[in-house]
């Protein structure tokens, strides 16, 4: 079992190193355009093998895909991270060029691979990897959901005083601040989350989870990694695992929610095919106006990738 890494940047090698120490592969490949960052990141993680007990050996490679070869599973951070006052959709124009280029070489030398996709924004930047991987759905999605619903719900449990472990939440939409968070499925150990807060304390968290990353972009100056790495390496861990988990993804829609032709955050289940089911939950009118209205905002930027003939 081989898992790349492509990007070792903060997400990519925090992703790299959660991969490595819950011992998901033989080996995990990290690949990234600046001469000696990966082969450094890698070695430093290697030397923690003996620490923390794992052994799973991690290799760093300057640009050389020939080295991901056989990848199982492929995990793209690669792009320009956001900065204060940058949007998401700012960075499409540079991120597309980045992970079309990275998706080709990837394809390349692994076809069979899953490929799970971070880069910024998120659900374009996945539609950008299908286009130029051309092959199946299932194994092209992006990781935003499982952030999100983890932002979610540290948020609930720092409020609640709870064990985050005994909460879970589903939320929808695109990665951002259009994103759907459902109160009507949270719960806190199997108890409707609407039961244990007010409703103007959990509107205030729903809030902060829509704008999750913006918080910490201003805080640290530039985007979150611990958080989005160990999300993208938990959903690896589904698929090498075949654990049948039920993970909010960016996943290609093809009539699921009335909604064709487009990379949305949905429930599905993820295991050794990569996405084996979309799930359809019932939406009232008003869960169904947003997750409308957050699929019109992602269409939108979508519409300025297809218009930019560079895929």
């Amino acid at each position: 079992m081989k898992i790349t890494v492509v990007g070792a940047g903060n997400v990519g090698a925090t992703c790299a190193n959660c991969i490595a120490q819950k011992e998901l592969a033989n080996e995990v490949i990290l690949v990234d355009i600046k001469e000696g960052l990966s082969e450094g990141k890698a070695l430093d993680m290697w030397q923690t093998a003996p620490i923390n007990y794992y052994n799973t050996h991690v290799k760093g490679v300057t640009n050389d895909y020939a080295a991901t070869a056989g990848s199982e599973v492929v995990v793209i951070t690669s792009g320009l991270p956001r900065k204060p006052g940058m949007s998401r959709d700012d960075l499409i124009s540079i991120n597309a060029g980045i992970v079309k280029s990275v998706t080709e070489n990837v394809v390349k030398h692994s076809p069979d691979a899953i490929i799970i996709i971070v880069s910024n924004p998120l659900d374009v930047m996945t539609y950008a990897a299908f286009l130029t991987a051309k092959k199946a759905s299932n194994k092209v999605f992006g990781m935003a959901g499982v952030l999100d619903t983890a932002r979610y719900r540290a948020f609930l449990a720092e409020e609640l005083n709870v064990s985050p472990k005994d909460i879970q939440a589903l939320l929808m939409g695109g990665h951002g601040d259009t994103m759907v968070p459902l109160p009507r499925y949270t719960t806190v150990a199997g108890i409707p989350v609407t039961e244990l807060i007010e409703a103007d304390k959990l509107e205030a968290i729903i809030e902060r989870t829509k704008k999750g990353g913006g918080e910490l972009v201003n805080l640290m100056g530039t985007s979150a990694w611990y958080a989005p790495g160990a999300a993208a390496a938990q959903m690896v861990e589904a698929i090498v695992r075949d654990q049948k988990r039920i993970f909010p993804v960016c996943a290609l829609l093809n009539g699921e929610y009335g909604m064709k032709d487009i990379y949305l955050g949905v429930p599905v289940k993820l295991g050794k095919n990569g996405i084996e089911e979309v799930i359809e939950v019932k939406l009232n009118k008003e869960e169904m106006e947003l997750l409308e209205g957050s699929a019109a905002a992602v269409k939108s930027v979508m519409k300025v990738l297809d218009e930019m003939n560079i895929m």
